[in-house]
């Protein structure tokens, strides 16, 4: 499966964002979608993971302010981002469990 992020960019804090990743080659809707993060020097952590079944988890530090949601039909995930801080500041990655990993897309957050 390829997967293409987008939506990232500069914000300011407080501000949103949607990202989206579009899926091609194979359909994702048998799958687990995640959304995670990494910033220079750190580990790439979870930020939000939508089942096939749709019930969905986060990570504490964006309990809230962000929404992971999917479109089957149109083979994309989103991630709705509210209320964003300088710290939400990384590049983020959409991975379809055991299949695969986006380039990513920046996001920074900054006045």
């Amino acid at each position: 499966v390829q997967l293409v992020e987008s939506g990232g960019g500069l914000v300011q804090p407080g501000g949103s964002l949607r990202l989206s990743c579009t899926a091609s080659g194979s359909d994702i809707s048998r799958y687990a979608m995640g959304w995670y993060r990494q910033t220079p020097g750190s580990q790439r952590e979870l930020v939000a993971v939508i089942l096939n079944i749709g019930a969905t988890n986060y990570a504490d530090s964006v309990k809230g302010r962000f929404t992971i949601s999917r479109d089957n039909a149109k083979n994309t995930v989103y991630l709705q981002m509210n209320s964003l801080k300088p710290e939400y500041t990384a590049v983020y990655y959409c991975n379809a469990h055991g299949h695969g990993w986006g380039q990513g897309t920046q996001v920074t957050v900054s006045s």
